[in-house]
């Protein structure tokens, strides 16, 4: 059900006008079939009702119930015949036969069996010769003859043909018609007036998808009803709301920065008169860490609003680049050489989440195989290690900012648990994803796919 319908305002709003529209003409129809089934039982059911059972008390008093019907010049009148005519292939009508029977008791009559039998007139189709103008005319106008035979018990039968609307016919053309007009002069207009009214719900929700800090192309144009004016005035409010709070973090992160690079840079200066070299070397070392942890978190909080503007980027010559910075470090980092793969993304920002998965596959495997995989749609670059693994249970979790694996994650490596979580933020905001799964035999092999274009 949730497939059929639509998923667009404009949609709905036409599918239920449509609905509402059916229903009503359904009613329509209901009520006109009543008002046409009155109009048949007072123009045709009571007056061929009251022919034969005056026919058949003629009969009873010992005369003919129509001498010219008889004889064949009255085609509309009663006559009476010896067996019964009818045809039974030929729909019938239950209600007639109870109203002829019922008038039957109600006079004291007796009767045997009534039938009916109903044959629709063809377009086309010849009366005959002695039948009267008028009567044909009205038989064609009707779409159908009537014909029933009562039975009386000892006389033979009695015969009456009468012509019968073909009521339930001409309403279902004339609903399908009417049903027609009314989708032609309501729907269609309908339909331009909800597109009208979701043009500016569409736009909105561009906008809110491509929503960049500070970007002048936030503001959407006010336009609709208004209520529709109202939402596109509050979303444009909070546009401008949240690009001043995220100016104002930026400078205070920058000025966070400053004053904690100072003090760093001081203590580093400091050092240098501490007289054991062990100790020397490991304040250096934390001092290094303090500044990394720094640098990834401001990294971190800033990615939302990078300075560096999308470029093409030779994909595999960025990660060759990154491998061979590794290599020089003494690093064991395989590369398998690949076709050049074009992609527009931040290269510094790429270059860091890349360098973030090689460091962690190093750190904690010793060793680690860099791959580039290329298909039409998307460009994958796996990191591979047969390091100790992640708990499955905790795949997910290390994502998350400060969020470490201590079983084999230890203070001795390095880091803060930031590494994961920035090279996620980078390749989301490229539009990719990045995910971790344990490999078979043990290791881990982490993805970063980006979408082509």
């Amino acid at each position: 059900m949730n497939r059929l319908w639509p998923r667009s305002l404009s949609g709905q709003i036409a599918l239920l006008v449509a609905i509402a529209l059916f229903v009503a003409q359904a009613i329509n129809f209901a009520l006109l079939l009543r008002e046409r089934h009155a109009v048949r039982f007072a123009q045709v059911t009571v007056p061929a009702v009251t022919r034969l059972v005056d026919g058949a008390e003629r009969l009873r008093d010992g005369r003919t119930p129509d001498p010219r019907a008889q004889r064949g010049e009255r085609p509309r009148g009663v006559r009476l015949v010896s067996a019964n005519p009818l045809d039974h292939a030929a729909p019938s009508d239950a209600e007639f036969e109870a109203a002829v029977r019922g008038a039957f008791a109600d006079a004291g009559l007796r009767v045997g069996r009534i039938e009916t039998s109903i044959h629709r007139i063809v377009p086309g189709t010849r009366m005959r010769a002695k039948m009267d103008r008028g009567y044909a005319e009205r038989l064609r106008r009707f779409g159908a003859v009537l014909q029933v035979a009562a039975e009386i018990p000892g006389r033979g039968w009695l015969v009456l043909e009468t012509p019968w609307p073909n009521t339930q016919q001409g309403l279902v053309w004339q609903l399908i018609a009417q049903t027609l007009i009314l989708y032609g002069f309501v729907l269609l207009p309908v339909l331009w007036v909800a597109r009208r009214i979701s043009k500016p719900l569409r736009a909105l929700t561009r906008a809110a998808h491509d929503y960049r800090p500070g970007s002048a192309a936030n503001t959407v144009e006010e336009s609709g009803p208004g209520d529709v004016r109202a939402v596109i005035g509050a979303f444009n409010g909070m546009s401008i709301r949240v690009g001043a709070m995220l100016e104002e973090k930026d400078r205070m992160l920058g000025a966070i920065g400053h004053d904690l690079r100072t003090p760093l840079a001081a203590l580093r200066v400091r050092i240098e008169s501490v007289e054991d070299e062990a100790d020397r070397t490991r304040m250096a070392e934390t001092i290094d860490e303090m500044s990394r942890t720094l640098e990834d978190i401001l990294s971190l909080a800033r990615l939302g609003r990078p300075s560096e503007p999308p470029t093409d980027v030779d994909l595999a010559a960025l990660v060759d680049a990154v491998v061979e910075d590794f290599r020089d470090l003494g690093a064991d980092v395989a590369f398998e050489e690949a076709e050049r793969q074009r992609l527009r993304i931040r290269p510094t920002l790429m270059r860091r989440a890349v360098r973030n998965l090689i460091e962690n596959a190093v750190k904690y495997a010793g060793a680690t195989e860099v791959r580039l995989v290329a298909d039409p749609a998307r460009v994958r670059i796996e990191v591979a290690d047969r390091g100790p693994g992640i708990p499955p249970e905790q795949l997910a979790a290390v994502f998350q900012p400060f969020t470490r694996v201590e079983s084999s994650r230890n203070r001795e490596t390095g880091g803060i648990g930031l590494g994961l979580a920035l090279a996620q933020a980078i390749v989301r905001e490229a539009g990719g994803e990045i995910t971790l799964a344990n490999r078979e035999g043990g290791g881990l092999l982490a993805t970063i796919t980006l979408p082509r274009g």
